[in-house]
């Protein structure tokens, strides 16, 4: 997503009832807060508002947004939706400047599925993380890191290892490499495999014990002896 604009209105009142009447006037009660400055209480209107935050990238494009005529800039860091009617109730946004830097989740994108053999005999992407996050400057947050899918096999994998990372982006784990995905075995071919492995084991227990009842008449014809 790319940058965008929206016009919002200062809000004096502020409290559960101002925010009532808002949602029912069509708007969202929002805050800004940070760059050490007051936080400014503001209403924004709820079609835009909501269209972003549905669109993808919410939390991870900064927006600037016009108070009365003075242009902010910010990134979301927040929102809230009603666990009932899934609208949105609340929405905070970080000032920031050129020298801000942020945590944020950014989101993994699976490219080149027709290139893993794995994927071609049946197996299942199994996405672990959907997001990693990271720590870097408010205006170079990347749009997505990109998870090549290219020639990984039944029990393969993808480790933050293999994501390709810009300079100026630390994660905020660093203490392994961890997993982002793994191609799983279909539960049919996981059935037969299970299956040929208790076959294999039986077969090796029965000629463990035909080896021993070998051995067994063996020491017996030297004790007759």
């Amino acid at each position: 997503m790319s940058n965008y604009e929206l016009v919002a209105e200062a809000r004096e009142r502020v409290g559960k009832g101002s925010a009532r009447e808002l949602r029912r006037n069509g708007k969202i009660p929002a805050v800004i807060y940070g760059g050490k400055e007051p936080p400014v209480s503001i209403a924004l209107p709820y079609k835009e508002v909501t269209m972003k935050i549905h669109g993808g990238g919410f939390l991870t494009t900064i927006a600037t947004i016009d108070v009365d005529g003075k242009k902010i800039q910010v990134l979301p860091k927040d929102y809230q939706l009603d666990p009932v009617r899934d609208f949105t109730m609340h929405v905070d946004f970080l000032r920031i400047s050129k020298d801000t830097v942020v945590t944020v989740e950014v989101p993994v994108q699976f490219i080149n599925e027709e290139e893993s053999p794995g994927l071609k005999r049946g197996g299942v992407l199994n996405v672990v993380r959907h997001a990693v996050e990271v720590v870097c400057p408010a205006n170079n947050i990347p749009e997505n890191f990109i998870g090549d899918l290219t020639g990984l096999d039944l029990g393969d994998g993808i480790h933050i290892s293999n994501i390709t990372l810009p300079d100026d982006v630390e994660l905020t784990i660093t203490d392994r490499d961890f997993t982002i995905a793994t191609i799983a075995a279909p539960a049919g071919l996981k059935s037969e495999e299970e299956e040929q492995e208790g076959e294999e084991a039986v077969d090796a227990a029965g000629e463990e014990a035909a080896e021993g009842g070998d051995e067994d008449a063996a020491e017996g014809g030297d004790g007759e002896e």
